[in-house]
């Protein structure tokens, strides 16, 4: 029951009135029986820093950063954890013991989650875009030992920024979509990771559309996993092509429990976090 002493979480971004987090996070609060609530608040991009610092004086825990303030928030912490500054992106917020606020990331865990019980050491990887989730698959395939990225996008100054900062890492390619061999690409790939938004169901040209258009995905083979950051639909276009063609397929939905099991875990001091739980919380709204 929520009362005077109730302490709160919230997402802050905007758009957040589509997130999920609310709904999964709440129900693996009233099953641990913390008292906490969890919220999400739309933010406007010249409120932001006001709210970030009003915030910290209040009975508020903890906070999710997402689009568009990921990169924004970090002129607002006094300290911020080293994979926050390798992957340039904060999507976590606690308060420190000088009521200050702590940065760190969460979604390279939550993106390593469902990849655990798979051997992918040594492997070859292909990581389609070039954005702010690119980066955080790129530094989780690093924690798990994959041999080499290929990195496929539109843009070429990304490209060239995310090889710049993770020279020395790991072999990363960075290939043009326009580039012939991705054919080759797509068919030499142990795991092909979607960052791309093509296939998201709130983007109406791109709902059932594949990544980079259809021909580079004719050559997959039965030994890729498919892995799609999107989760909203369950099955993205990809994902369904990916069954059709017998590879085994992870949604997006398996990456936002786990990094947002991992941000609670991170507030509340607790290892116990239900994961289970948050998933059935989620069958409803999928």
């Amino acid at each position: 029951m929520i009362s005077s002493k109730t302490s709160f979480l919230a997402l802050i971004g905007n758009p957040v009135s589509h997130s999920l987090s609310p709904i999964m996070q709440n129900a693996a609060i009233q099953h641990l029986g913390l008292d906490l609530v969890y919220l999400a608040f739309p933010c406007e991009k010249d409120d932001f820093d006001s709210t970030i610092n009003t915030l910290k004086k209040l009975n508020c825990k903890g906070l999710n950063i997402t689009i568009p303030f990921k990169e924004k928030v970090f002129d607002l912490c006094s300290e911020i954890s080293p994979i926050a500054y390798k992957v340039k992106a904060i999507n976590t917020l606690k308060l420190n013991s000088n009521n200050e606020w702590y940065g760190t990331n969460t979604d390279v865990e939550g993106f390593i989650y469902p990849l655990k019980k798979y051997d992918l050491k040594d492997k070859r990887g292909t990581i389609l875009g070039s954005g702010g989730a690119a980066r955080a698959a790129i530094q989780g395939l690093i924690e798990i030992n994959i041999a080499e990225i290929n990195l496929i996008s539109r843009n070429k100054k990304s490209i060239e920024n995310i090889l710049r900062d993770f020279d020395g890492d790991i072999k990363i390619n960075g290939i043009l979509d326009s580039n012939k061999t991705n054919i080759d690409l797509i068919e030499n790939s142990d795991l092909i990771v979607n960052s791309t938004p093509v296939g998201m169901e709130s983007i109406s040209n791109h709902a059932n559309s594949l990544p980079f258009g259809k021909e580079i995905w004719q050559s997959l083979n039965s030994q890729t996993i498919i892995y799609d950051l999107i989760y909203k639909p369950k099955q993205t276009p990809l994902l369904k092509y990916g069954l059709q063609k017998k590879c085994i397929t992870i949604g997006g939905l398996e990456m936002l429990i786990a990094q947002g099991a991992k941000s609670l875990s991170y507030w509340s001091n607790r290892v116990d976090v239900p994961i289970n739980v948050m998933k059935e919380a989620l069958k409803n709204y999928l």
